[in-house]
This record gives structure tokens, C-alpha cells and sequence, in this order.
């Protein structure tokens, strides 16, 4: 089965960062931006085949929308 989920990958100081907010606790880090990607694929895939594999449910996941706001403070 091919899932396709929706994760959010951040840069900060120490390099990326990324998560599955659809699947709580789902979440990577990487030294590059393919590196995060690839590493929270990995997680993702983990995390599904443990949740089938305990006979959970996976839910429904969609992408809405991601995109980055600038705010003045």
C-alpha cells in the first residue's frame, strides 16, 4: 500500500528539521533539506507499519497547504 502523507520540513541553525503533523510523534532531522526528507520518509513508513501491525488504524491524510507567512512583531 502507498500512503501519502503531509509533512512539514523547517530549517534552523543546526540544519532541518521535519514532521508528520497528522501522525503524532512522526518526526526526523537531517544536515540537508534530502537528508530530513529522506529520514522523515523513513519514519513515516515505520510509523504506519507499526500501527498495522498493532492492528491500528491508519488515519486519512491529506495535504492542505503549506507555505511560509511573514509577521511583523
Amino acid at each position: 500500500m502507498v500512503y501519502t502523507v503531509p509533512v512539514m520540513i523547517v530549517k534552523d541553525p543546526d540544519g532541518y528539521f521535519a514532521q508528520c503533523p497528522a501522525l503524532q510523534g512522526c518526526y526526523a532531522q537531517g544536515q540537508s533539506y534530502e537528508e530530513a526528507l529522506e529520514n522523515i520518509r523513513d519514519a513515516v513508513a515505520l510509523h504506519i507499519r507499526d500501527r498495522l501491525a498493532e492492528g491500528e488504524d491508519v488515519p486519512a491524510l491529506e495535504a492542505v497547504s503549506v507555505t511560509a507567512l511573514q509577521v511583523a512583531a
